[in-house]
């Protein structure tokens, strides 16, 4: 299992009669930053907490930097932020740092060139001597996300690191994760914020009601299907049953035409075809699909169910 960051089959999480997580297969990549994306109550944090060893699986098994999840070898190689923290507020913001580094057993040295650098690194240098109880929400999210880096982890976990900060404050972050990528350290991603999501992840998995519905490449993922909104003259129904050769027809009014297409490739195909058959086109705007486009179309009905 070691050439793999992560590695889960057919993990499952039960609560009476509840069932969390189901049947959940992941594999992560060494080096890669990875989203781990679904609704609330998807089964998000119970799957994270069943890799980092706080909750044990009801069936199925979980590896970490090639050890059983929750293996002591591992954790020492691991970093985590949780979305819920509760830290010390009464320490300093130095203070804090080092209490974390002394428990790692970070020899002496080490611990205070590396809690300089990393209050460096989040923006916070000029705080290192000011109580936590006096920070913003956001400052502590970056102090949280210091804390998971003091022991220099091959493998971070991130939950929701982004929440509470300011659009400066997310580029800092975002800027920390391509660095931490660069340096071939894994990040396991959790966040709601899709923007932030698109901007930073490599490949992600959609999970709902506690099971994967798609893993794959972001890039991959958002080029597999276009949007075309077309404009013209001479749009019917009867012509958009004839469509479902080029795609799926979403939307048609008198004169305008909405199809869902599987590449761009076909796009000239189209207009070329509907010119044949009598209608005057005035513009074609093909639109990618976003992430968000594809985490509602994955997600739709969960409401409901």
């Amino acid at each position: 299992m070691d050439d793999l960051a992560i590695r889960t089959e057919r993990l499952r999480k039960e609560y009476g009669a509840t069932v969390a997580v189901d049947d959940l297969n992941l594999a992560v990549e060494r080096g890669e930053v990875f989203g781990f994306l679904g609704p609330n109550g998807a089964g998000k944090t119970t799957a994270l907490k069943m890799l980092l060893g706080l909750t044990r699986p009801t069936a199925g098994t979980a590896w970490v930097l090639g050890a059983p999840a929750g293996d002591w070898r591992m954790r020492a190689r691991v970093g985590f932020l949780p979305e819920h923290f509760r830290f010390q507020e009464w320490l300093k913001a130095a203070e804090f740092l080092e209490v974390h580094a002394r428990l790692y057993r970070i020899p002496v040295e080490t611990r205070r060139r590396r809690v300089g650098e990393l209050l460096e690194m989040v923006g916070l240098s000029r705080h290192a001597d000011k109580p936590l109880r006096d920070f913003s929400k956001g400052m502590l999210q970056r102090i949280g996300l210091a804390q998971a880096l003091l022991n220099d982890p091959e493998l971070v976990f991130l939950d929701e690191p982004t929440s509470g900060l300011d659009p400066l404050g997310r580029r800092l972050v975002r800027d920390i994760i391509r660095s931490l990528r660069a340096r071939g350290v894994t990040v396991f991603l959790n966040s709601h914020l899709l923007s932030e999501i698109e901007i930073t992840c490599d490949r992600v998995a959609f999970i709902r009601r506690g099971r994967v519905v798609q893993t794959g490449q972001l890039e991959e993922l958002l080029i597999a299907e276009t949007e075309v909104e077309l404009r013209g003259v001479g749009l019917s129904p009867a012509l958009a049953r004839d469509l479902s050769f080029f795609g799926q027809c979403l939307h048609l009014d008198t004169d305008r035409l909405t199809l869902r297409m599987a590449t761009e490739e076909k796009v000239p195909d189209l207009v070329a075809w509907l010119v044949a058959q009598g209608v005057r086109i005035y513009s074609v705007s093909p639109r990618r699909l976003s992430l968000e486009d594809l985490f509602l179309r994955l997600m739709e009905g969960e409401e409901a169910g």
